[in-house]
C-alpha cells in the first residue's frame, strides 16, 4: 500500500488524462475513434465524461486495452497507509470515550491531571487499536 502512496503527488491533467495522453502520442481524435469504433464525436464526448467524472471504469479498461495500457485504479489512504488510519480512528475515540468519563468524574471531584488522561488515550488506543471494533467507522 505504501507504494501507491506517492501517487497523491501526481496532478491530474487539466484536459483529463485521456486528452493528455492522445495528445502526447500525437493520436488525433479521429485516429483514436477508429481504435474505439466510436465516432470523433464520441471520444470527444469520452474526453468530456472523464474531465468531468462521469466516465465509467468500462470505458477507462476499454480505452486502455486499445491504448496498449492498462488501466490501475485504487484508493491511498490520506494517512498514507491503512494501518496509520485505523490508529488516527482510534485515537480519535479513546479521545472522545477517556474525555467523556473525565468529564463525569471531574463533576464528582474527583479529576484527574492531564498526564493521566493521556496516559489513559494512549492505552484506549492500543486496545481500539488492536480490537477494531466496527464503532471505529460510525
Amino acid at each position: 500500500m505504501l507504494v501507491f502512496a506517492s501517487l497523491k503527488e501526481v496532478a491530474l491533467p487539466p484536459t483529463g488524462w485521456i486528452k493528455a495522453i492522445r495528445t502526447s502520442l500525437g493520436m488525433s481524435m479521429q485516429q483514436l475513434g477508429n481504435k474505439l469504433s466510436i465516432t470523433k464525436q464520441g471520444v470527444q464526448d469520452m474526453e468530456k465524461r472523464e474531465k468531468d467524472g462521469s466516465i465509467t471504469i468500462k470505458s477507462l479498461r476499454e480505452l486502455g486495452r486499445v491504448l496498449d495500457m492498462q488501466l490501475v485504479y485504487g484508493f491511498v489512504p490520506n494517512d498514507g497507509s491503512l494501518d496509520a488510519l485505523i490508529e488516527k480512528k482510534a485515537a480519535e475515540l479513546a479521545t472522545a470515550i477517556v474525555l467523556r468519563t473525565a468529564n463525569t468524574m471531574k463533576l464528582e471531584e474527583q479529576g484527574n491531571s492531564q498526564e493521566r488522561l493521556r496516559n489513559a488515550i494512549k492505552e484506549r488506543t492500543a486496545v481500539l487499536n488492536n480490537e477494531m471494533p466496527k464503532i471505529l467507522w460510525d
